[in-house]
């Protein structure tokens, strides 16, 4: 059973968006109408996947047409519409997936801390884990925040490391995308590339994940040596 297992690992710090859950098509039905609304051309479903990652107001500037998206205040006022629409339909479509649940269940159980560093805005980072899993699943939930920097910035993930009081070698960051990568080898710990979310496998080796995941228990896989 994988529960007889111990892991090396003290602390694992998950991103969101496309790791633990499928939010693409809530991000961008709500980023669809702002643009809608402020009369700019909607952006595909493909577009939205390549342009998150680093947070809402940049996934809305990549959004607006290259003759505006450097326009702060045209900037500022789509995002203020997506900002709202999202507030109430931030999880209307959205997913955990398949057996995430239990990858995170298995891991409390082998007395891994967990926690979340997203770009998501915190109280929407909050409001789509609060809906998906159980509120006691993770010890710091740290969403975007006027006092920290953006990930890859490893400010935020220091600070998780130190509140948590892990140290670096026994830590393990897991993700999506480069983004995600970046990170954890800024922090100086080692990152899960996962192959389900919104970035390409070859994306994940070019950044220089430390292991790959392409199904959720291969984390357990990975972080308990449960091989």
């Amino acid at each position: 059973m994988l529960n007889t297992f111990s892991s090396d690992i003290s602390l694992a710090i998950f991103d969101l968006d496309g790791t633990l859950v499928n939010t693409i098509a809530d991000l961008g039905n709500s980023a669809s109408y702002a643009l809608k609304k402020y009369g700019f051309p909607e952006r595909t479903t493909e577009e939205y996947t390549r342009f998150v990652g680093n947070g809402t107001y940049m996934l809305i500037k990549r959004c607006l047409p290259e003759a505006v998206h450097d326009n702060d205040d045209i900037c500022k006022k789509v995002h203020t519409a997506f900002s709202e629409h999202y507030a109430s339909h931030y999880a209307d479509t959205s997913y955990a997936y398949e057996n995430m649940g239990f990858v995170l269940n298995e891991l409390k159980k082998n007395g891994v801390k967990l926690c979340v560093l997203t770009n998501k805005p915190n109280a929407f980072a909050e409001g789509v884990l609060n809906k998906f899993f159980p509120s006691d699943t993770f010890d710091i939930i740290m969403g975007s925040r006027e006092d920290m920097p953006k990930k890859p910035d490893p400010t935020a993930e220091n600070y998780i490391i130190s509140q948590i009081g892990a140290v670096k070698g026994r830590v393990i960051h897991i993700g999506d995308s480069d983004v995600d990568v970046f990170t954890a080898h800024n922090a100086g710990v080692k990152c899960i590339g996962c192959t389900w979310g919104f970035r390409s496998r070859q994306s994940l080796l070019e950044a220089k994940a430390d292991f790959i995941a392409d199904k959720p228990e291969d984390i357990l896989k990975i972080i308990l040596k449960n091989t």
